[in-house]
Protein backbone atom coordinates (compact mmCIF):
# COMPACT_ATOMS: atom_id res chain seq x y z
CA UNK A 1 0.00 0.00 0.00
CA UNK A 2 1.33 3.41 -0.93
CA UNK A 3 0.95 6.53 1.20
CA UNK A 4 0.55 4.70 4.51
CA UNK A 5 2.38 7.59 6.16
CA UNK A 6 1.00 10.44 4.09
CA UNK A 7 1.11 13.80 5.91
CA UNK A 8 3.12 12.34 8.80
CA UNK A 9 6.14 14.30 10.05
CA UNK A 10 8.82 11.77 10.98
CA UNK A 11 12.24 12.26 12.53
CA UNK A 12 14.61 9.34 12.03
CA UNK A 13 17.92 9.35 13.88
CA UNK A 14 20.85 7.33 12.62
CA UNK A 15 19.53 7.93 9.12
CA UNK A 16 22.89 7.97 7.34
CA UNK A 17 23.33 4.19 7.34
CA UNK A 18 22.05 0.81 8.41
CA UNK A 19 18.60 0.38 9.90
CA UNK A 20 17.99 4.12 10.20
CA UNK A 21 18.75 4.65 6.54
CA UNK A 22 16.42 1.81 5.56
CA UNK A 23 13.61 3.21 7.73
CA UNK A 24 14.03 6.75 6.38
CA UNK A 25 13.93 5.50 2.78
CA UNK A 26 10.76 3.44 3.28
CA UNK A 27 9.01 6.21 5.21
CA UNK A 28 9.60 8.59 2.31
CA UNK A 29 8.27 6.02 -0.14
CA UNK A 30 5.16 5.71 2.03
CA UNK A 31 4.48 9.45 1.93
CA UNK A 32 6.01 10.79 5.15
CA UNK A 33 7.93 14.02 5.43
CA UNK A 34 11.17 12.65 6.84
CA UNK A 35 13.87 14.59 8.66
CA UNK A 36 16.90 12.34 8.78
CA UNK A 37 19.39 13.01 11.57
CA UNK A 38 22.95 11.79 11.93
CA UNK A 39 26.42 13.15 12.54
CA UNK A 40 26.78 13.81 8.81
CA UNK A 41 25.44 12.88 5.35
CA UNK A 42 21.77 13.47 6.11
CA UNK A 43 19.16 16.26 6.43
CA UNK A 44 20.29 17.42 9.87
CA UNK A 45 23.75 16.98 11.38
CA UNK A 46 23.76 16.63 15.15
CA UNK A 47 25.67 14.95 17.97
CA UNK A 48 22.68 13.39 19.70
CA UNK A 49 24.70 12.76 22.85
CA UNK A 50 25.08 16.53 23.28
CA UNK A 51 22.11 17.85 25.27
CA UNK A 52 22.26 21.41 23.95
CA UNK A 53 22.66 20.38 20.32
CA UNK A 54 19.78 17.90 20.60
CA UNK A 55 17.43 20.41 22.24
CA UNK A 56 18.24 22.99 19.57
CA UNK A 57 17.73 20.49 16.76
CA UNK A 58 14.24 19.48 17.85
CA UNK A 59 13.29 23.08 18.57
CA UNK A 60 14.13 23.89 14.93
CA UNK A 61 12.22 20.90 13.60
CA UNK A 62 9.21 21.61 15.77
CA UNK A 63 9.14 25.28 14.83
CA UNK A 64 9.37 24.42 11.13
CA UNK A 65 6.59 21.81 11.13
CA UNK A 66 4.46 22.60 14.18
CA UNK A 67 4.53 19.01 15.40
CA UNK A 68 6.32 15.67 15.21
CA UNK A 69 4.19 12.62 14.45
CA UNK A 70 6.86 9.93 14.53
CA UNK A 71 10.24 9.66 16.24
CA UNK A 72 12.44 6.73 15.27
CA UNK A 73 15.47 6.44 17.55
CA UNK A 74 17.74 4.32 15.35
CA UNK A 75 21.02 6.07 16.20
CA UNK A 76 23.29 4.01 18.44
CA UNK A 77 26.89 3.05 18.99
CA UNK A 78 28.57 0.52 21.26
CA UNK A 79 31.90 -0.99 22.23
CA UNK A 80 32.01 -4.78 22.03
CA UNK A 81 34.45 -6.49 24.38
CA UNK A 82 34.55 -9.35 26.86
CA UNK A 83 34.09 -8.37 30.52
CA UNK A 84 37.78 -8.66 31.42
CA UNK A 85 38.73 -6.48 28.44
CA UNK A 86 35.92 -3.93 28.79
CA UNK A 87 37.16 -0.74 30.41
CA UNK A 88 34.86 1.37 32.52
CA UNK A 89 35.26 4.15 29.94
CA UNK A 90 34.06 1.83 27.17
CA UNK A 91 31.15 0.68 29.36
CA UNK A 92 30.08 4.31 29.87
CA UNK A 93 30.58 5.09 26.18
CA UNK A 94 28.25 2.24 25.25
CA UNK A 95 25.53 3.24 27.70
CA UNK A 96 25.74 6.77 26.33
CA UNK A 97 25.46 5.42 22.78
CA UNK A 98 22.60 3.04 23.59
CA UNK A 99 20.59 4.83 26.32
CA UNK A 100 21.46 8.52 26.60
CA UNK A 101 21.07 8.99 22.85
CA UNK A 102 17.47 7.75 23.07
CA UNK A 103 16.61 9.65 26.24
CA UNK A 104 17.93 13.00 25.00
CA UNK A 105 16.20 12.84 21.61
CA UNK A 106 12.90 11.65 23.07
CA UNK A 107 12.87 14.30 25.78
CA UNK A 108 13.61 17.03 23.22
CA UNK A 109 10.92 15.75 20.85
CA UNK A 110 8.26 15.18 23.54
CA UNK A 111 6.54 18.61 23.44
CA UNK A 112 6.22 18.31 19.65
CA UNK A 113 5.03 14.70 19.82
CA UNK A 114 2.28 15.90 22.16
CA UNK A 115 1.18 18.33 19.45
CA UNK A 116 0.66 15.47 17.01
CA UNK A 117 -2.23 13.93 18.92
CA UNK A 118 -1.61 10.42 17.54
CA UNK A 119 2.16 10.18 17.69
CA UNK A 120 4.52 7.22 17.68
CA UNK A 121 7.94 6.70 19.27
CA UNK A 122 9.85 3.72 17.88
CA UNK A 123 12.93 2.59 19.78
CA UNK A 124 15.27 -0.31 19.17
CA UNK A 125 15.88 -2.97 21.75
CA UNK A 126 17.62 -6.10 20.49
CA UNK A 127 17.55 -9.86 20.59
CA UNK A 128 20.53 -9.26 22.91
CA UNK A 129 18.12 -7.74 25.46
CA UNK A 130 16.61 -11.22 25.87
CA UNK A 131 19.35 -13.72 25.17
CA UNK A 132 23.12 -14.08 25.11
CA UNK A 133 24.73 -15.06 21.83
CA UNK A 134 27.67 -17.41 22.12
CA UNK A 135 30.77 -15.85 20.65
CA UNK A 136 29.52 -12.26 20.92
CA UNK A 137 31.38 -10.00 23.42
CA UNK A 138 28.29 -7.83 23.92
CA UNK A 139 28.05 -7.23 27.67
CA UNK A 140 27.62 -3.45 27.54
CA UNK A 141 25.42 -3.67 24.44
CA UNK A 142 23.11 -6.16 26.19
CA UNK A 143 22.82 -3.84 29.19
CA UNK A 144 22.10 -0.83 27.00
CA UNK A 145 19.44 -2.53 24.92
CA UNK A 146 17.82 -4.01 28.02
CA UNK A 147 17.60 -0.46 29.31
CA UNK A 148 15.94 0.75 26.11
CA UNK A 149 13.35 -2.01 26.47
CA UNK A 150 12.47 -0.96 30.02
CA UNK A 151 12.59 2.76 29.25
CA UNK A 152 10.15 2.38 26.36
CA UNK A 153 7.55 0.69 28.54
CA UNK A 154 7.70 3.69 30.86
CA UNK A 155 7.42 6.06 27.89
CA UNK A 156 4.29 4.19 26.78
CA UNK A 157 2.69 4.88 30.15
CA UNK A 158 3.75 8.52 30.25
CA UNK A 159 2.74 9.13 26.66
CA UNK A 160 -0.67 7.47 26.69
CA UNK A 161 -2.60 10.50 28.08
CA UNK A 162 -1.15 12.59 25.25
CA UNK A 163 -1.87 10.14 22.43
CA UNK A 164 1.78 9.13 22.17
CA UNK A 165 2.44 5.45 21.57
CA UNK A 166 5.89 4.01 22.38
CA UNK A 167 7.13 0.62 21.21
CA UNK A 168 10.36 -1.23 20.62
CA UNK A 169 11.55 -3.35 17.74
CA UNK A 170 14.05 -6.02 18.77
CA UNK A 171 16.14 -6.96 15.73
CA UNK A 172 18.26 -10.03 15.50
CA UNK A 173 21.48 -9.83 13.51
CA UNK A 174 21.00 -7.36 10.65
CA UNK A 175 23.55 -6.91 7.87
CA UNK A 176 24.85 -3.33 7.95
CA UNK A 177 28.22 -1.65 7.52
CA UNK A 178 28.69 -1.80 11.29
CA UNK A 179 27.85 -5.49 11.71
CA UNK A 180 29.97 -6.39 8.69
CA UNK A 181 32.98 -5.70 10.90
CA UNK A 182 31.90 -8.46 13.30
CA UNK A 183 31.52 -10.91 10.45
CA UNK A 184 34.93 -9.99 9.07
CA UNK A 185 36.64 -10.24 12.47
CA UNK A 186 35.36 -13.75 13.20
CA UNK A 187 34.72 -16.09 10.25
CA UNK A 188 32.74 -18.41 12.54
CA UNK A 189 30.39 -15.71 13.84
CA UNK A 190 27.83 -16.02 11.02
CA UNK A 191 27.53 -19.75 11.70
CA UNK A 192 26.82 -19.02 15.37
CA UNK A 193 24.13 -16.48 14.44
CA UNK A 194 22.46 -18.80 11.96
CA UNK A 195 22.50 -21.66 14.44
CA UNK A 196 20.16 -19.58 16.64
CA UNK A 197 17.92 -18.51 13.73
CA UNK A 198 14.91 -20.59 12.71
CA UNK A 199 15.07 -18.88 9.33
CA UNK A 200 18.56 -19.59 8.07
CA UNK A 201 19.49 -16.18 6.73
CA UNK A 202 20.73 -12.86 8.05
CA UNK A 203 18.38 -9.89 8.24
CA UNK A 204 18.42 -6.78 6.06
CA UNK A 205 17.52 -3.20 7.10
CA UNK A 206 14.30 -3.39 5.07
CA UNK A 207 13.13 -6.30 7.24
CA UNK A 208 13.10 -3.87 10.15
CA UNK A 209 11.82 -0.89 8.16
CA UNK A 210 8.50 -2.57 7.32
CA UNK A 211 7.74 -3.12 11.01
CA UNK A 212 8.67 0.48 11.80
CA UNK A 213 6.34 1.64 9.03
CA UNK A 214 3.46 -0.29 10.58
CA UNK A 215 4.18 1.07 14.08
CA UNK A 216 4.34 4.61 12.67
CA UNK A 217 0.99 4.27 10.91
CA UNK A 218 -2.60 4.40 12.14
CA UNK A 219 -2.77 0.65 11.53
CA UNK A 220 -0.98 0.28 14.88
CA UNK A 221 -3.17 2.78 16.75
CA UNK A 222 -3.94 0.20 19.51
CA UNK A 223 -0.31 -0.85 19.99
CA UNK A 224 1.84 0.63 22.75
CA UNK A 225 4.33 -0.77 25.23
CA UNK A 226 5.01 -3.65 22.85
CA UNK A 227 8.30 -5.24 21.87
CA UNK A 228 8.33 -6.80 18.40
CA UNK A 229 11.00 -9.41 17.78
CA UNK A 230 12.29 -9.46 14.21
CA UNK A 231 15.05 -12.01 14.58
CA UNK A 232 14.30 -15.03 12.37
CA UNK A 233 12.92 -16.81 15.44
CA UNK A 234 16.19 -16.64 17.39
CA UNK A 235 14.53 -15.72 20.71
CA UNK A 236 11.52 -18.02 20.26
CA UNK A 237 13.33 -21.26 21.09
Amino acid sequence: MADRLKNRIAVVTGAANGIGQGVARLFREEGATVIGVDRSDTDEACDLTDEAQTQALFARIGAAHGRIDVLVNAAAFAVFAWLEDLSYADWKTTLTGELDIVYLATRAAWPWLKQGGTSSVINFASANARHALEGSPALAHCAGKGGVLAMTRQLAMEGAPHGIRANTIAPGFIKTAATARHLAADPDFERQVLAKNMLKRLGEPEDIAWAACWLASEEARYVTGADIAIDAGATAW
